[in-house]
C-alpha cells in the first residue's frame, strides 16, 4: 500500500513529457488545390457525370445540397421537390386500408393492457416486494 502512494507522489510531482513529437514549425501553404478529383482508389479512375456538369466548385454544391431538408432557404420554390410547398397544402395523411397509425386504433384485443397496483409496486421496487 505505501509502494503505491510512493509512486503517485513521484508521479504527481514529475513533469509530463509529451509522448508526440512534432518536426519542424508549422506552415501554411500558399494555396491549396480545391478542384475535385477521384479518389486513388477508384475503379474509373473518374468523377460521377452528374457531379462535374452540374457543380464547377463545392460552394455551387453547397448551394443545391439537401440534408434532412433544404440547406438554404432560398431553394424553395414552386418547382422544387422538398420544401417546395407546405405540408398543409399537400392534404390530409391517411394509411391505406388495413394499416393504423397508433395502437388505439386497432379492435380491442390489441390494446395496451393497463397496470395493476401489483405490477407497479413491484416496478417501483424494483422486484423486492414481489417475493416478501
Amino acid at each position: 500500500m505505501f509502494a503505491t502512494r510512493a509512486m503517485r507522489q513521484a508521479a504527481h510531482h514529475a513533469e509530463r513529457v509529451p509522448s508526440i513529437k512534432f518536426i519542424g514549425k508549422r506552415s501554411i501553404p500558399a494555396s491549396v488545390d480545391h478542384t475535385p478529383k477521384p479518389h486513388p482508389q477508384s475503379p474509373n479512375n473518374s468523377l460521377p457525370s452528374s457531379f462535374t456538369s452540374s457543380h464547377s466548385s463545392f460552394s455551387s454544391y453547397r448551394d443545391h445540397a439537401q440534408q434532412f431538408g433544404p440547406l438554404r432557404k432560398t431553394i424553395r420554390s414552386a418547382d422544387a421537390g422538398i420544401g417546395g410547398s407546405a405540408g398543409s397544402d399537400l392534404g390530409p395523411v391517411t394509411p391505406p386500408q388495413g394499416v393504423f397509425f397508433d395502437r388505439n386504433e386497432l379492435p380491442a384485443r390489441f390494446h395496451r393492457v393497463p397496470l395493476t397496483a401489483a405490477e407497479i409496486e413491484a416496478i417501483e421496487t424494483g422486484g423486492a416486494t414481489a417475493f416478501a
